[in-house]
């Protein structure tokens, strides 16, 4: 039986704006603890794994407030991070979370986790139009999946500093070294491209401050539907969205 479990990615070190993960974000919440409290409502066994950089300890004591366990390794090679922490915690399936996304869609992760355990994908994602992996978009909605074996087979495949900070891009990018298959994304952000949603700046920061707040108010469970309609209605902060999204084109 095949062990699947949640390993979600944070460290303090950002270049464009450190330490994004664990300022007050949200009523003195930061992302990392919002993200934390989200993911342990699937039931699936989650573990942080973070840098062996002594500015990360904070990130740990968080974790431990949580009960979450942390697994530390290189920080640039997250490739490597990442199979060490699956091989320590038994992880053969791995659902890979990134703590820069704060708008994660919980319905969107139980939908990869059920379609995951029941496939021999080595990697399963989200796709928008032009069929573009979600992993490559602003979005910040999505995880994705992939196997231990797939990302131990891209370690020995490539030595590529590329292909080892950003975990799977070799194997989504070489569909003919692994089986890859996508989830169509929701329908209501399917073809869009001026949602941005994922945080790398301090413009970022700022504005999904603003709105987490905002939408927290009218609906605490909030999803795509909400945020979407709620955009749709402030389209002075999709004009700011459209500029991020210009200055850190992926």
């Amino acid at each position: 039986m095949s062990q699947l479990g949640i390993i979600l990615q944070a460290r303090t070190g950002s270049t464009r704006m450190p330490e994004k993960v664990i300022l007050p974000f949200y009523q003195e919440q930061s992302i990392l603890d919002l993200l934390l409290e989200k993911v342990k409502k699937l039931g699936v066994p989650v573990v942080l794994a973070t840098t062996v950089n002594p500015s990360d300890d904070r990130i740990c004591v968080l974790a431990e407030q949580h009960g979450v366990p942390v697994f530390r390794g290189s920080e640039n090679d997250v490739l490597d991070r990442f199979i060490q922490a699956a091989r320590q915690f038994g992880f053969s399936k791995i659902i890979r979370v990134c703590a820069d996304n704060p708008f994660l869609d919980l319905a969107g992760m139980q939908n990869l986790i059920v379609e995951f355990s029941n496939s021999n994908a080595d990697y399963l994602g989200f796709q928008l139009a032009g069929n573009k992996p979600s992993i490559l978009t602003h979005f910040g909605f999505w995880t994705e999946a992939v196997s231990l074996d797939a990302l131990k087979k891209a370690q020995q495949l490539t030595s590529e500093k590329l292909y080892h900070e950003h975990v799977t891009n070799f194997i989504y990018g070489n569909p003919a070294l692994f089986n890859v298959q996508f989830i169509p994304a929701d329908p209501l952000v399917f073809s869009r491209t001026d949602v941005r949603m994922t945080l790398d700046t301090p413009e970022d920061f700022e504005i999904q401050k603003e709105i987490f707040a905002t939408i927290s108010k009218e609906n605490p469970n909030f999803g795509i539907p909400e945020i979407v309609s709620w955009l749709d209605q402030h389209p002075e902060i999709l004009e700011l969205m459209k500029k991020e999204i210009l200055k850190n084109q992926k």
